[in-house]
């Protein structure tokens, strides 16, 4: 009977992708198999994120809860793989010593060969099997050919960050920007578009910065990348996460005048409106020219949705800075955003700088912004009653299996009633009847 594999996944759509690559990885080389009940499983995988606040507290709660599993059924692989594991490496196994694989997220190719030598190692007096470090872009030279599930799909293009913002751990944990090869990354969207799927989601924690190298070793930026994946038969949409604006160059606003399958969606952090706090975050530009460059973009494409991710209570900020922000959060109109309370990530430059704001005033204005954006968020919805939107069927609802279910351009989920699974995979034309607070209702057109 063949072994199962649980991977419990926190953080980022990087996180969802690596996890879904080791699922591969460890079907394919040692014959386990997916569950989703991690008391039926013979390997325990945690895939950790460090960005929020108590990221290590928050591990090792959940090792604990595991650690009742490995009681029952000692010959239990457990490994915790992601940032956290990155930075905390062997302490893990000083703290939880029932874990057996510690890994970072450059060496997560390595697994079947860790989990092979954790069998003639760990024991009696043994050790914890540890690697968590930086091969660079080796990972996906020892990785199969990625699964198809339905017609979207992430496709990473580079690794790591090399901006350096203060208050950032990803150039710590996940390295210095090394962005995959050109043929590379468009074989793997071949292969997916060959299997049926419609839409792929660029992934990097800096897409915009990529450089890879193409056969004749001529150095391609991101711009370009977008013109040979939009040349691929069966590619009809593409979206990328996540951006700097440092590196959102002219050639690529110009890419949305030319490149019909980029969608009228952009996410592009800009984390606060202050350049007083931009400074000392390090971002590397002001707010003045991030507006420039969305007026820029509205200009070839006016509908285009923007999102954003925003820290509120950066040490130092004011009711100045903040209000700074809000100016900004409505001269853009920003559509969606992942926006949290300021958290000091250990290690990290801004960890040293002195916080007079109180919790408490940091906390309401997290509730302000996030309370205009919803309110900005709702307006757009509304405006698209009565429209009729292209939607790519994703697969039936979950909540109604008498309706379907898929995303407009501008990211939006569209419920509709159709008992017609052969339109999943495909673009349907849907006309929006009403906007839900996190969803639209709308009609097959037709129908």
């Amino acid at each position: 009977m063949s072994k199962k594999l649980y991977i419990k996944t926190h953080g980022c759509q990087m996180n969802e992708y690596d996890s879904a690559r080791m699922r591969d990885l460890l079907q394919e080389s040692c014959d386990l198999v997916p569950t989703e009940n991690p008391e039926d499983a013979d390997v325990l995988l945690l895939n950790t994120c460090s960005i929020r606040e108590k990221a290590q507290e928050k591990v090792f709660h959940q090792l604990g809860r595991w650690k009742q599993l490995k009681q029952k059924k000692p010959e239990l692989v457990i490994g915790v793989g992601g940032c956290v594991a990155s930075q905390e490496g062997e302490e893990i196994g000083r703290r939880a010593p029932y874990v057996d694989l510690v890994f970072g997220p450059q060496t997560l190719h390595r697994l079947p060969e860790m989990i092979e030598q954790r069998d003639t190692q760990k024991g009696p007096g043994g050790t914890i099997v540890v690697d968590v470090s930086f091969p660079e872009i080796e990972k996906f030279d020892r990785l199969p050919e990625p699964r198809i599930e339905g017609p979207t799909a992430f496709v990473s293009i580079m690794e790591g960050c090399s901006k350096y913002c203060t208050f950032c751990v990803v150039p710590y944990t996940r390295g210095e920007e090394v962005s995959r090869p050109v043929d590379d990354v468009i074989a793997e969207i071949a292969h997916l578009a060959a299997g049926g799927v419609r839409e792929v989601n660029l992934l990097g924690q800096n897409v915009n910065a990529y450089r890879g190298a193409n056969h004749q070793g001529e150095i391609v930026d991101f711009a370009e990348l977008l013109h040979f994946v939009a040349r691929i038969p069966g590619i009809a949409r593409i979206r990328y996460t996540t951006s700097h604006p440092v590196e959102f160059s002219d050639a690529l606003i110009d890419a949305y005048a030319d490149i019909p399958q980029l969608v009228d969606h952009l996410h592009l952090p800009v984390q606060s409106g202050s350049d007083r706090i931009l400074a000392a975050m390090k971002r590397g530009h002001t707010a003045l020219e991030y507006k420039s460059k969305i007026r820029r973009l509205r200009k070839i494409r006016p509908d285009i949705s923007i999102s954003s991710d925003f820290i509120i209570g950066f040490p130092g900020e004011s009711e100045a800075d903040f209000a700074a922000t809000m100016k900004l959060v409505e001269e853009i109109g920003f559509d969606a955003s992942f926006s949290f309370v300021y958290s000091a990530r250990p290690g990290t430059p801004a960890a040293e700088l002195p916080d007079d704001t109180d919790e408490d005033s940091k906390k309401k204005r997290l509730q302000i912004l996030q309370a205009r954006i919803n309110q900005q968020a709702q307006a757009i919805s509304r405006r698209m009653v009565g429209s009729t939107e292209e939607i790519l069927v994703n697969g039936v609802s979950k909540k109604d299996p008498g309706q379907l279910q898929g995303r407009t351009e501008n990211n939006r989920a569209v419920n509709f009633p159709c008992t017609d699974h052969s339109l999943i995979g495909e673009f349907a034309q849907v006309e929006i009847l009403e906007a839900l607070p996190n969803s639209l209702r709308g009609r097959l057109q037709g129908s």
